[in-house]
């Protein structure tokens, strides 16, 4: 480490320190810069321009100390032990003797702690450390990583974990449970972010329920998918399910060999549904084991699966007021069967299909027994070699409970051991409604962990309970007969957390820049009261903990914080950032009647629900725009996984009056980052219909006909979907297209006169099969062009001709041609292009690759007629003209961003330079760019030969 020059200690480096030569407080020093690098993600000093400043930044800097932030906490003991190490005084930081009488290593050794799971675990919970000074890529980004090559990325983490598994075996642990096992959760039960659980041993990790937005959360705190091998569903609901097919695809492409579903046995009917759009899944063995199989066991905890059953013969939807669909096919529709949704309204209409709502699953969980801990301090008192190699055999007979003679002295285990724990259990419990009440009250299984029952109590009971039902006197009654020592947790919407602090931030700081166009973010608020309950209980925040082991107790120090008065300071703190915005203020004020013009008309209104691509992320979600085309009617163009959520956030408390407006969804394609959100926003639009007291009607979906073999499994085998759309084939609004049926005929028609429109028009677009651009126009004369995800698209351009916005992808930079052309996407310069040549009047930009999380990079093709999308952004026509002028402002906010964007450029460009000059010969760049767009038009001939793999998931997440 001390050839390292950036760990180097400042004594090795000052000519002029009182001492000379090799000490071992040196090595402390390097330490202490290691630790808080890996703690933090990032290189304590910043980046330097030359050695020398390097070396004196070092000498005559402060040295650096470790603290907590928004973003990450530590124990007060592992800051201290990381800021001694980092003493500046050589003379006063302490030796490796010292050192280890720390509090933090002394907590530590008492434990009997295996230091290569804690060391993992400490590994699993940091990001790559991106501003290392020996990091030379930003291999933390999915992206990125692919670029580096699939099974390079795809192997690290599936390899470190299974390595460490294996040898734990030989070294013979089986018979040792966790040392460290907690609870976490995830969504706390809240509208916008349904109940899920994270469960942590150092052998294991597992995940109840995986909602939408489950994988954006974990994302965003740190919580590595990487690293599930199992999970476990208490319903075939959609809030349980919504993320299941996103987090699949990412276990897949991160290289998990295998994943365990538990709960229903339907699961393995939705696991095939969602191959019609993800592809065969062939690179991890997905498997299902339902309730009727026996107990699972690893190297944690053995699961018990209780199913429960609830009393009603009528499991719909609770807020649907309809009765369920009757049975369709699974195969692929045909264009004369696509009107799947035409269910009939009669009481005697009832399903044929496999969907069973009557069911919940229960876990029941127990930790393996845990071994005493060796007392280290008792020991020593006692005479025993602690710290020799004989200690070995003596610790291993006295945890195993054996009495030992030492020195002619008996030595008891209890003097020097702590007692076995016998393992804790802990229950997960889903009652949904009133009818699974007296099922889940009565169940002898549960009983059993109850005063008075067979098993020794539950530790912790966890609740995933509406409030109607924790309302009930049974199941009151139920709750306090388990004994005052169990905890119970409560996951449902009585929460007030927030969950996507990354998301608060930044549209905090950017609604200092326009506080109309960045409005600030809500909270949706049920007005249902909490219940009054007499037993301990705790109600769900985002990251709160109960940990089992080593100390069973609860954690709120992981709970993200939201304050806007930090956000608003952090951002005030950027230099220049307060003087552009002056400025773009002033400037705006100065031409107000010019640039307000028509800004009075609050209709359409453009809103931006997600701006990312491929996979959610934790500042931009994937695919979703809300147009307001008035009052009283909205149309949504695409619906990634998280688009409810985001609009609650968007709207609060309105959210429903929002959802009870959209009468039309559009779905480019179907890359599960564009439609994986729709059946979460049909439901809740049910649901707020219902609240509001309006008539139901479907949904007008104009998406591929694909889709529709998706939907109709899911209806088939979880859940009722069909009668919430109408559907329209995207084929059938394409130019000269033949409409033979007179139901979509009077679809179109009634989608037309619902949302004010004179047409609404799709073309075929450059990207996967069956990608649909769409342009539409007013009957007041706006017209809205969307691409969807293409190349650069002549089509595009047709039906786009003279729009008033236009809203073109642009995943990837200018540079990235040939990448851009492999995962078939548009730059940003060809993005613009496009607009200009369809003579548009504006041209948002959307559709970023995750690697630009907080803005992309600009190109020169840039000007007045060009703006940038944000999550959450809301603009009117009236607006445009404005968005030019705070771009000033916004690129000072994320100036450390774009200076880091821009470097990594320049080092891709100097690596592309290296290799022209290594070629053997040199191709021009308008052969270049001929040979990339061959390589496009080849590839739709090859699509349209191999209609039967089609559904394979198109370059993975990760160019979606």
């Amino acid at each position: 480490m001390q050839d390292c020059r950036p760990y180097i200690a400042p004594e090795r480096i000052d000519p002029s320190a009182s001492r000379q030569g090799y000490d071992v407080r040196s090595d402390v020093w390097s330490l202490g810069i290691t630790l808080y690098e890996l703690a933090t993600g990032r290189f304590p000093y910043p980046k330097w321009n030359s050695v020398f400043d390097q070396l004196t930044q070092v000498v005559r800097g402060d040295p650096p100390q470790l603290s907590n932030s928004e973003e990450r906490r530590f124990s007060p003991k592992f800051i201290a032990f990381v800021n001694l190490c980092l003493t500046k005084d050589e003379s006063k930081r302490p030796k490796y003797k010292e050192l280890l009488k720390d509090p933090f290593i002394q907590m530590y050794e008492e434990r009997s702690v295996d230091v290569a799971c804690y060391v993992c675990r400490i590994l699993d919970q940091m990001p790559a450390s991106p501003s290392s000074p020996i990091n030379d890529n930003n291999d933390n980004n999915p992206e990125t990583r692919q670029q580096l090559g699939p099974r390079k990325a795809r192997q690290k983490e599936p390899l470190r974990r299974l390595k460490i598994r294996e040898n734990r075996s030989k070294r013979g642990f089986d018979d040792h449970g966790p040392s460290t096992v907690y609870l976490q959760v995830v969504g706390a039960g809240s509208r916008d972010n349904a109940a899920s659980l994270y469960v942590f041993s150092e052998f294991n990790r597992y995940l109840f329920n995986c909602g939408e937005g489950t994988q954006r959360l974990m994302q965003e705190h740190k919580l590595k998918a990487a690293w599930l091998d199992n999970i476990f569903l208490t319903r075939l609901s959609w809030e349980n399910v919504g993320g299941l097919s996103g987090m699949i695809l990412t276990l897949k492409d991160t290289g998990v060999p295998e994943c365990v579903l538990s709960g229903p046995p339907q699961l393995e009917k939705y696991v095939n549904a969602i191959k019609t759009f993800s592809g065969p899944l062939e690179d991890i063995k997905l498997s299902v084991r339902p309730y009727t199989e026996e107990a699972y066991t690893d190297d944690t905890m053995t699961v018990h699966q209780v199913p429960i059953f609830g009393q009603s013969k009528d499991h719909s939807r609770k807020c649907s007021p309809r009765s369920s669909s009757p049975p369709r096919s699974p195969a692929s529709p045909k264009e004369d069967d696509i009107h799947l949704n035409s269910c009939g309204d009669s009481p005697g209409e009832r399903r044929t299909g496999t969907r069973d709502a009557s069911l919940v699953v229960s876990f029941i969980c127990k930790l393996h027994p845990k071994k005493g801990n060796f007392l280290v301090t008792q020991a020593k008192e006692l005479g025993l070699p602690v710290g020799t190699a004989a200690i070995g055999p003596l610790v291993k007979a006295l945890k195993a409970g054996e009495s030992i003679t030492f020195e002619g002295r008996e030595i008891r285990p209890e003097q020097v051991c702590t007692p076995t724990d016998p393992g804790p259990v802990f229950i997960i419990v889903e009652c949904p409604s009133e009818e699974f009440v007296k099922p889940v009250c009565t169940n002898r299984h549960l009983r059993r962990y109850q005063t008075g029952g067979t098993e020794d109590p539950a530790a912790l009971v966890v609740h995933m309970t509406p409030e109607s039902v924790l309302n009930t006197d049974q199941y009151k009654q139920w709750m306090e007969r388990f004994p005052s020592t169990t905890e119970h947790l409560i996951l449902n919407q009585q929460v007030f957390t927030v969950h996507n602090v990354r998301s608060h931030k930044i549209q905090t700081q950017l609604n200092m820049i326009h506080p109309e166009i960045f409005p600030q973010l809500s909270s949706y608020r049920t007005k249902e009261p909490q219940a009054a309950l007499h037993v301990p209980n705790v109600r769900a925040e985002c990251l709160l903990k109960f940990q089992l082991r080593p100390v069973m107790e609860w954690q709120r120090d992981a709970i993200p914080s939201c304050s806007t008065e930090e956000f608003v300071k952090e951002a005030s703190e950027v230099p220049n950032f307060l003087e552009e915005v002056e400025k773009s203020r002033k400037i705006c004020s100065t031409d107000a009647a010019e640039l307000s013009a028509g800004k009075g008309d609050k209709y359409p209104e453009v809103v931006f629900l997600g701006t990312g691509s491929a996979l959610p992320m934790k500042i931009r979600n994937v695919s979703g725009t809300l147009v307001n085309i008035s009052s009283t009617q909205s149309l949504l163009l695409d619906c990634g996984e998280g688009t409810f959520g985001q609009l609650c956030r968007h709207y609060g408390d309105d959210v429903d009056d929002a959802l009870s407006k959209i009468s039309t969804v559009f779905i480019s394609h179907l890359h599960a980052d564009h439609h994986t959100g729709l059946l979460n926003l049909l439901y809740q639009r049910e649901r707020a219909m219902t609240t509001l007291g309006k008539e139901f009607s479907p949904v007008y979906l104009i998406a591929p006909v694909q889709i529709m073999t998706w939907l109709n499994q899911y209806h088939n085998h979880c859940e009722e979907i069909l009668s919430h759309i109408n559907i329209v084939p995207n084929t059938f609004l394409t130019d000269d297209a033949e409409v033979p049926k007179q139901k979509t005929k009077s679809f179109i028609k009634a989608l037309l006169k619902k949302n004010d429109l004179t047409k609404f028009q799709t073309c075929r677009v450059h990207h996967c099969k069956n990608a649909f651009a769409c342009s539409f126009t007013h009957q007041s004369g706006w017209k809205l062009a969307f691409s969807g995800d293409t190349m650069p698209c002549d089509a595009f351009v047709n039906i786009g001709k003279d729009a008033t916005l236009v809203i073109h992808e642009a995943t990837l930079e200018d540079g990235m041609e040939e990448e851009a052309v492999e995962k078939r996407h548009s730059t940003t310069s060809q993005a613009i292009g496009i607009g200009m040549k369809m003579n548009a009047e504006f041209i948002m930009l959307n559709h970023f690759s995750q690697r630009y999380a907080k803005i992309p990079l600009f190109s020169e093709d840039f000007s007045d007629k060009v703006g940038i999308s944000f999550d959450h952004m809301s603009i009117r026509f009236g607006d445009l003209k404005i968005l030019p002028r705070l771009i000033p402002a916004v690129k000072t906010l994320f100036a450390d961003e774009i200076e880091e964007m821009e470097e990594r450029r320049e080092r891709r460009e100097r690596r592309e330079l290296r290799h022209q000059r290594g070629g053997s010969s040199e191709v021009n760049s308008e052969q270049q760019r001929t040979t990339m767009m061959g390589v496009g038009a080849k590839r739709d001939q090859e699509e349209a030969a191999t209609h039967g793999v089609d559904a394979k998931r198109q370059k993975t997440s990760f160019s979606s």
